[in-house]
């Protein structure tokens, strides 16, 4: 299956140098640029074995002592580069481009920063690649990613870079090339402003990333209006702003002959903006990224969408909860009382606790209606994520260890980390209520750790299932450029669910 590659997304072709004659068959007219991995022995950088620097450095009249020599300083490690200007024909720089231990993560930092030195210009760049296949994964999606630029300026100047990779990587590169173009696709999603996104909008960009990934056994179904009828808390989210109103969009994966294989149903906060409700957001500052606030509905919409086309041995359902959290007179009000999906009554308390609502509707569909064999949600779902956890690791939760630890080892083999969080027994008093089965938040004035009490609500709707739930406010959303990651919304969960999807 081919990758669908979004526009601007850089291009990729491979050379397989193994065995040939090397130089005579590399078109140095055919590149501006050539990136050479060096690692450090010594307090010296030393250039890796690779079949690349030789002809590379001959072609460009340099040799391995005098770029040392140009460079006391270097020291190989991991996202550090050099730009030696050549005088040449067509190539005009030789990037030295520090892998470290040459570690998954090393290759990550390394081929985000090529990526960023190249980002925009349009160059075509020659480089080797690592030759472990779970590496050469991690740094062609840094090659992608960290090249990721998303405007709606009238005039745009940057263009698509080309790399073209020494090795035999195709296997590799055209998984590199699903996942990296899936998590491009929906960054896009997310950085589009909620002037233009809204739940319907959100619901016909489904339709058509489901119909350009081409995969038979994929489709999309948009539930709206009296079909939401069950769902109280999308319709109290979503109802503050009735047009277009919520929506509810089920994505399946299910090819012919699949009905014995395992059933994984993804569930994902779609808040298309966040204003708080009537417990409006303060200061105003906290306001202005909400338009990020739909990342787990974009993001298991990436994730079903990319693995379907690796073509994995499971079935796969992505419910996508889309609602809007304006201020309105239909807006739900603290002290409201609503029921989800599976008749459990809630007390509202905090109109700005939205997401847990919507993902409880979603939760309890899932167990009533799909009997899935596992069960994950994912969401910017609380600040207390990002305070115990930063912006580098996602919160994760779960009874189950063995299915917890299966997490743990995907991100680690993609570089979207997670940690495992406790569910803490004592802390369920947090949501308690004198009306209602449940209060949706818990009472600040006397409980604490706000993460561990949303996911022992949201644990209320799973019904026993094996079930995961990722708090992914933290990683979901980047400060500055940095790494393969840009200003705003990052679409961390896309690789790490891809990943563990096609282990199963």
């Amino acid at each position: 299956m081919s990758a669908q590659r979004p526009e601007s997304a850089p291009t990729f072709s491979i050379v397989d140098l193994k065995g040939s004659a090397q130089s005579q068959e590399i078109s140095w007219q055919d590149f501006d640029a050539i990136a050479l991995p060096v690692t450090s022995l010594e307090s010296s950088i030393e250039f890796i074995d690779n079949a690349l620097v030789a002809p590379a450095l001959a072609e460009v009249d340099r040799s391995a002592d005098s770029l040392r020599e140009l460079f006391p300083d270097a020291t190989g490690k991991a996202g550090e580069i050099y730009d030696v200007q050549i005088n040449h024909p067509t190539i005009k720089h030789l990037y030295l481009v520090g892998v470290g231990a040459e570690s998954v993560d090393d290759l990550r930092k390394a081929g985000a920063a090529l990526a960023r030195k190249t980002k925009g210009s349009g160059s075509r760049v020659l480089t080797a690649v690592n030759s472990k296949p779970s590496t050469a994964v991690v740094h062609i999606n840094a090659l992608i990613l960290a090249n990721f630029t998303w405007s709606l300026k009238s005039k745009k100047d940057t263009k698509s870079s080309h790399f073209t990779l020494v090795g035999a990587f195709e296997k590799e590169l055209a998984k590199a090339e699903i996942v990296g173009y899936a998590t491009w696709r929906t960054r896009e999603l997310i950085h589009t402003p909620s002037n233009i996104k809204n739940p319907a909008w959100m619901a016909s960009q489904a339709k058509k990333m489901v119909a350009s990934a081409g995969v038979t056994g994929l489709t999309v179904n948009v539930l709206s209006r009296r079909e939401l009828k069950r769902f109280g808390g999308l319709r109290a989210v979503g109802n503050s702003s009735p047009k277009p109103g919520p929506r509810m969009v089920e994505i399946t994966y299910a090819p012919s002959g699949s009905k014995n294989w395992p059933h994984v149903v993804l569930v994902g906060k779609g808040i298309t903006f966040d204003t708080g409700g009537i417990s409006l957001k303060r200061p105003y500052d906290f306001m202005i990224p909400m338009k990020t606030d739909m990342t787990g509905s974009a993001v298991v919409l990436g994730a079903i969408t990319g693995a379907a086309q690796l073509a994995p041995k499971v079935r796969i359902t992505a419910l996508m909860m889309l609602a809007e959290n304006a201020v309105s007179s239909t807006s739900q009000r603290p002290s409201d009382v609503i029921v989800q999906y599976d008749g459990t009554s809630v007390e509202v308390s905090d109109t700005d606790a939205e997401g847990r609502l919507v993902l409880a509707d979603g939760l309890g569909y899932a167990n009533l209606e799909l009997d899935p064999d596992y069960l994950i949600d994912i969401a910017t779902l609380t600040g207390s994520a990002t305070l115990g956890l930063g912006r580098q690791y996602g919160a994760m939760y779960s009874r189950d260890t063995k299915l917890a630890e299966s997490f743990s080892a995907a991100g680690e083999n993609i570089c979207e980390r997670v940690w495992r969080m406790p569910l803490v027994d004592e802390y369920a008093d947090a949501i308690k209520s004198d009306i209602a089965d449940f209060n949706h938040i818990t009472d600040t004035a006397h409980f604490s750790g706000g993460s561990i009490t949303a996911a022992l609500f949201l644990e209320k709707f799973v019904g026993g299932r094996k079930w995961v739930h990722f708090d992914i406010a933290g990683p979901a959303r980047s400060d500055s450029d940095s790494g393969e990651n840009p200003k705003g919304g990052t679409a961390f969960g896309v690789r790490l669910l891809i990943e563990w999807l096609t282990s199963l």
